[in-house]
């Protein structure tokens, strides 16, 4: 499994001989694109919401007209994984206070994530929703369904109330994602969204934006004057 066997890479889609004229044709690869600036996916599925301790059922439809995030991981009993998940559910009321929903993903059943929840002690006290895509439909919507080994990749795709994916981070299994510059984006683009500024790197609330919205002009070639390399890097 590709969360204990490293960073081993995914070989390429072999050839295929069209219908007519065995002219050689490569498969299509969905894994190659980027979902950023475009609507996301629809999606249903069965979940098991470690909230209530029920199952449920999941899909697109819950999260329109909010903040969301849609957050893929490769297995249930792994080893990265349930830190992921824990520390997500760390910042869950964070999340919640920015009106942000958090749905984990991945291709295990709902029975397995409720048993996953139930005996890894890092997930007590879990309250998020995992979905089971178990046909791996949703995981490839997405592109990041690993073929060759039925699992997804480690992605995650902030999607905003008009349902434009506006960011997304996919890593191999072997390394685990910082919920913490994951807030940090999330507050950055709610930010910029509300005020029409923009955020420079590591912007957090209270430090210094750059009104595009009003300057323009100005800054054009001399960002320098607004802000400095000391005040990006604090």
């Amino acid at each position: 499994m590709a969360c204990d066997t490293g960073s081993k890479p995914i070989e390429k889609n072999e050839t295929v001989a069209s219908s007519e004229e065995n002219i050689p044709t490569k498969k299509e690869n969905n894994m190659s694109s980027s979902l950023v600036l475009r609507k996301a996916p629809e999606f249903k599925m069965d979940a098991y919401n470690a909230k209530t301790g029920h199952y449920q059922e999941v899909s697109s439809e819950d999260y329109k007209g909010k903040w969301s995030v849609v957050c893929f991981y490769p297995a249930d009993f792994t080893f990265v994984c349930p830190t992921e998940i824990a520390a997500m559910n760390a910042k869950y009321d964070e999340f919640q206070e920015l009106g942000v929903e958090i749905l984990a993903v991945s291709t295990d059943t709902k029975f397995s994530h409720k048993r996953f929840v139930e005996t890894e002690p890092l997930l007590e006290g879990l309250k998020l929703t995992i979905g089971a895509d178990t046909t791996g439909a949703t995981s490839r919507a997405f592109g990041v369904m690993i073929e060759e080994e039925g699992i997804a990749l480690r992605g995650r795709f902030l999607i905003n109330p008009e349902g434009t994916v506006v960011a997304q981070e996919v890593q191999a299994p072997m390394v685990g994602r910082n919920v913490n510059e994951f807030l940090r984006q999330v507050r950055a683009w709610q930010h910029a969204e509300a005020t029409g500024e923009v955020c420079p790197a590591g912007w957090v609330p209270g430090k210094r934006t750059l009104p595009v919205n009003t300057d323009v002009e100005k800054m054009t070639g001399r960002v320098g004057d607004y802000i400095t390399i000391e005040e990006i890097l604090s």
